[in-house]
């Protein structure tokens, strides 16, 4: 990288005017100007010509907004908290700064860490690495099983691996053998994505574990960055305390400064995507959603759809009622061993299944190509898991569509999600915007505890029994009545 880049005027019309037609908000101090091309990077920052060769083979002509202003601030080594809209190019926004300052592969052992949520979203961004980083060497490592990763990153192997991609619970794994199982001390960029996901409503062990995670990564040179699709105030005001000069980037709606025990801060309106038409769809009660799943089928669809549930019983529930209406279909949850993840995830993207029935586990980050629909069958309990799970259409510029089933009982959580919908450019009834604000007690129970629902089931119980004979004339039975 150049020693001799200067920042240059922010308060320049010129930057200003970028800034603010991409929706840019940033806060801190010494900031430089976002990049408009990539091949700024090769000419201002010494990016390896064939990493900028590798982002043209991808398809990426030009930076998106997120990417504009966080990749120049993480080539001057800044930490940050970025917040932009689901598929907005969050993932190449860190991993390009951290190629580039690694330059090449050493045997110094792991020198990036990438932390994500959920193994789904881990490999996604290992698969992304290996793109930018083609023909230049690095070894990009994802731990997939505790066991094997104690004999492969032991104190005993060769330091031959350069960036590392896990969960928290597998890299705590590794941590807490005796001695540690994986050493940590030449670790220069630590990089949390899905970053809310720290201050969930009643999850705590995500934050003692990034705590963990911290402490072990020993060397001075250390920077950190924080990612995510939605913004909190409580990550931000962690953030302030726990990181070094913070700028805080957010792709969104302008901020408005505030004061938070003499911290000093700012609200940014959490977003989803312009690219999504969103709508709102009464269906009565429980029952009325099988009947608004049907007549979406029958009227006639565009595959690949996301249909999200809020419990494993329920996704299994749906299932076993959409696999006897001539779709292909499956279903995806915590419950599933990882090879039949993997699979499902393989055949969706694929083409092989039309219809993927999911849990909160696929609503972050996850990248599928081309998603038409977005279904939420039930209704999410926060404004901040709606942008998750709708976020999984529309993404990278390309138009999208998320159907959201409500009921009587789902009113208390209408007016946030009417809200969200609204500051997107949709319309929705001036009923829902007027409707009386939940109280937070009522905010935090149902965060952590969802609405119960009766069950999903109008097939006969003995269509889910193993009895294959039996089982195979019931259900041609069945369908000749469907």
């Amino acid at each position: 990288m150049r020693e001799n880049f200067k920042y240059k005027n922010r308060g320049n019309k010129c930057v200003n005017r970028i800034r603010h037609q991409n929706r840019i908000n940033v806060h801190g101090t010494d900031i430089p100007d976002p990049i408009s091309t990539f091949e700024e990077l090769q000419k201002e920052y010494d990016l390896d010509p064939r990493i900028v060769q590798n982002i043209k083979a991808a398809g990426f002509q030009t930076p998106t907004p997120i990417q504009m202003q966080a990749i120049p601030l993480m080539m001057l080594k800044r930490e940050i908290l970025a917040s932009a809209p689901t598929g907005s190019g969050k993932t190449m926004a860190f991993c390009l700064p951290l190629l580039a300052h690694l330059r090449q592969p050493l045997n110094k052992g792991f020198r990036a860490l990438i932390i994500s949520p959920t193994r789904e979203l881990a490999t996604q961004t290992h698969r992304e690495l290996l793109k930018l980083s083609d023909g230049v060497g690095f070894r990009v490592h994802m731990i997939n099983k505790g066991v094997e990763a104690v004999k492969k990153y032991g104190p005993k192997t060769a330091k031959k691996f350069d960036i590392l991609v896990t969960t928290p619970n597998r890299l705590i794994y590794l941590l807490n053998q005796d001695p540690p199982a994986i050493n940590l001390n030449s670790v220069e960029w630590l990089v949390v994505d899905e970053s809310d996901k720290l201050f969930e409503e009643g999850k705590t062990g995500f934050r003692e574990q990034l705590a963990t995670i911290f402490l072990a990564c020993t060397s001075p040179k250390i920077r950190r960055v924080l990612f995510s699709a939605t913004f909190a105030t409580d990550v931000e005001q962690w953030c302030k305390l726990n990181l070094d000069n913070l700028v805080c980037v957010n792709i969104g709606p302008r901020y408005r400064a505030v004061s938070c025990d003499k911290i000093n801060s700012y609200f940014v309106v959490n977003s989803a995507a312009e690219t999504v038409e969103q709508q709102l769809l009464f269906v009565g009660s429980e029952n009325g959603k099988l009947l608004a799943m049907r007549n979406l089928i029958k009227q006639g669809f565009l595959p690949p759809v996301l249909v999200f549930v809020q419990s494993i019983d329920r996704a299994r529930e749906l299932f076993h009622e959409l696999v006897y209406e001539g779709i292909n279909v499956d279903v995806i949850h915590a419950d599933r061993t990882q090879q039949q993840r993997d699979n499902v995830v393989s055949s969706f993207r694929s083409g092989k299944i039309w219809v993927l029935i999911c849990t909160a586990l696929m609503a972050r980050g996850i990248d599928f190509k081309g998603i038409n629909l977005v279904i939420n069958y039930d209704f999410p309990t926060t404004a901040v898991e709606y942008i998750h799970r709708i976020g999984r259409t529309g993404r990278a510029g390309h138009k999208g569509k998320a159907i959201t089933f409500f009921t009587e009982d789902d009113k208390p959580l209408l007016r946030s999600i009417a809200n969200v919908i609204k500051k997107a450019g949709c319309p929705v009834p001036d009923y829902m915007i007027g409707l009386k604000k939940i109280k937070s007690k009522l905010k935090r129970q149902l965060a952590t505890k969802p609405l119960r629902r009766s069950t999903i089931r109008t097939t006969p119980r003995i269509l889910f029994e193993k009895k294959p004979g039996k089982r195979k004339r019931l259900i041609a039975l069945f369908q000749t009545f469907y």
